[in-house]
This record gives C-alpha cells, sequence and structure tokens, in this order.
C-alpha cells in the first residue's frame, strides 16, 4: 500500500495517524502539487494506492483503512456530523489560505468572506459540542484535532475565546502519534 500526501496536509496527516495506529504494510510518499495532478485525478492530496485500488479522497481511504483493520470508520450519526463540519470548515480555511498565497483575500472578495465566516462560525458550533471520548478510537475527533492544529500551525485560526477547543487540541497533543505527525515535524 503507497499513500500519498504532503507533510503537513491536515487530510493525509489523519490518514497518516490511521495508517501509524494499524499493523498494515504501507509506505509514505511525500507529494506535491504537480506530482499529485499527475498521481490523482482529484489533483491533491492525499490519495492511495492499494494493489489495483486507487483511492483519491481522504474519507474513503480511512473507510478502506479502518475496514483493512476491521475496526469502525465512523459509529454515529453525530460523529459523522462532527466529521463533516471539520471537513466544511477545513476546506474553507484551506482554501483562503492557498488564495492568500496568490494575493486573494477576503477583504477583497465577498464569497471569500463567506468563506471566512464559515471557518469561524463552524469553530463556534464545535466549541459547543461534546468532545469527550478516546480520540484514538473516534476519526471525528481525530479530524477535527488535525485541523486545528493545522490551522494553529498555519496561523489561520485564533481560538481565544473557544475554551473547549483549546483543552481539546491540548489533550490531544499528548497522544504521541498526534505529536508525532505535527505540521511542524515536517520532513
Amino acid at each position: 500500500m503507497i499513500f500519498y500526501g504532503s507533510y503537513t496536509s491536515p487530510y493525509a496527516r489523519h490518514g497518516r495517524i490511521a495508517l501509524l495506529d494499524s499493523s498494515l504494510d504501507w509506505k509514505f510518499v511525500d507529494t506535491d502539487y504537480a506530482a499529485s495532478a499527475a498521481g490523482s485525478p482529484s489533483q491533491r492530496v492525499p490519495y492511495l494506492e492499494d494493489g489495483g485500488l486507487l483511492l483519491t479522497d481522504s474519507t474513503s481511504i480511512l473507510m478502506h483503512i479502518r475496514g483493512l483493520q476491521q475496526r469502525p470508520f465512523l459509529q454515529s450519526v453525530q460523529q459523522m456530523e462532527r466529521y463533516t463540519m471539520v471537513n466544511t470548515a477545513m476546506d474553507s480555511a484551506i482554501n483562503l489560505f492557498l488564495l492568500e498565497r496568490d494575493g486573494v483575500t477576503p477583504d477583497t472578495t465577498p464569497y471569500l468572506q463567506r468563506q471566512s465566516d464559515r471557518v469561524k462560525t463552524l469553530l463556534a458550533v464545535l466549541d459547543k459540542v461534546d468532545l469527550s471520548g478516546n480520540i484514538n478510537e473516534d476519526d471525528s475527533l481525530i479530524r477535527l484535532a488535525c485541523f486545528l492544529d493545522w490551522a494553529l500551525f498555519r496561523e489561520r485560526i485564533d481560538l481565544e475565546n473557544l475554551t473547549n477547543l483549546i483543552a481539546f487540541v491540548e489533550q490531544a497533543r499528548q497522544w504521541g502519534i498526534f505529536t508525532d505527525t505535527s505540521p511542524d515535524k515536517a520532513a
């Protein structure tokens, strides 16, 4: 199994965590924009090759990994809702980050202002949901931790008044596999 991604991508990080937490035989290939455009029809990371199977989205990759482990992916509608809220916030935050690198900012584009507002609104909602449980047993919590840690690393969010999210990310940083895959440890 070959897992293609970047060390800083929160989507790829989640996949790396799932693979590191397994006994599966796999290899990581650090992949840039050009290589992902050539290797995946979605032209993004992560993607995974497992024999003749090509998976091009982090969610299908996680479902495949968990299936191989005979472990459930998401166990309830509440976990699925949390997972999709995080994905929405993360998609918006990453798009804003990449567009700002190109000089396109929310203050010049109303659509991007809505994306920025979406991230803030979702963070406020996520600060109020139940974040209890074992992070290493709940992919919605792993996804949230990967997003928050990436967004803090890239200075994309301010958690100043979001005390539950602050406590949550600090707790996640106590988990060895999570710490070992931190974006600030990019090779």
